[in-house]
């Protein structure tokens, strides 16, 4: 059985579409034998009948013989060959329908990873906004308590001012 080279999506079509084209060849070549088998058993069934018709003697009657065994293993490779373009066919199509599922199967892979990406980096970027959130109140507390320090460095500045010192 063929092996195919897997790409991003699923396997090569070039080495996919390679293979059915060889495939095609083979099955019109198998076409075109039985088409000319068949004209051979055609040719030989007029043949046997005019043998029949002129059945008078022994060696008429030997090559007559001849003729049937002829046009019988005719008839059996044409079945044959009929029952190879069927298998051909068949295997052509489970390999068509294992590519696809493989492929399928890629994709699936694929959404399912890219999901996992995109949840893990939104629970980051939440994480993220939360922290920020977090420094800009504690920002906000800490300016506040900055300037009440420095408002009562500014009321005693203002009291020591009004002290009045005599020497």
């Amino acid at each position: 059985m063929e092996k195919f080279n897997i790409t991003e999506r699923g396997y090569n079509p070039e080495e996919v579409n390679a293979f059915l084209d060889q495939l095609i060849g083979k099955f019109e070549s198998m076409v075109k034998e039985i088409a000319e088998k068949n004209e051979i058993i055609s040719v030989l069934k007029k043949e046997r009948i005019e043998l029949i018709k002129n059945q008078n003697n022994s060696s008429l009657e030997q090559e007559n013989k001849k003729l049937k065994e002829k046009l019988d293993s005719y008839i059996k490779l044409e079945d044959t060959l009929n029952r190879a373009i069927l298998m051909a066919q068949k295997t052509a199509d489970q390999m068509r329908l294992s590519a696809n599922e493989q492929a399928e199967a890629i994709i699936n892979e694929s959404k399912n990873n890219a999901n996992r990406i995109i949840n893990e980096a939104l629970l980051k970027a939440e994480k993220t906004r939360y922290e920020a959130d977090m420094l800009r109140r504690n920002l906000v507390v800490y300016k506040k308590r900055l300037k009440g320090v420095l408002e009562t460095q500014m009321d005693l500045i203002d009291d020591i001012e009004k002290i009045e010192i005599d020497f």
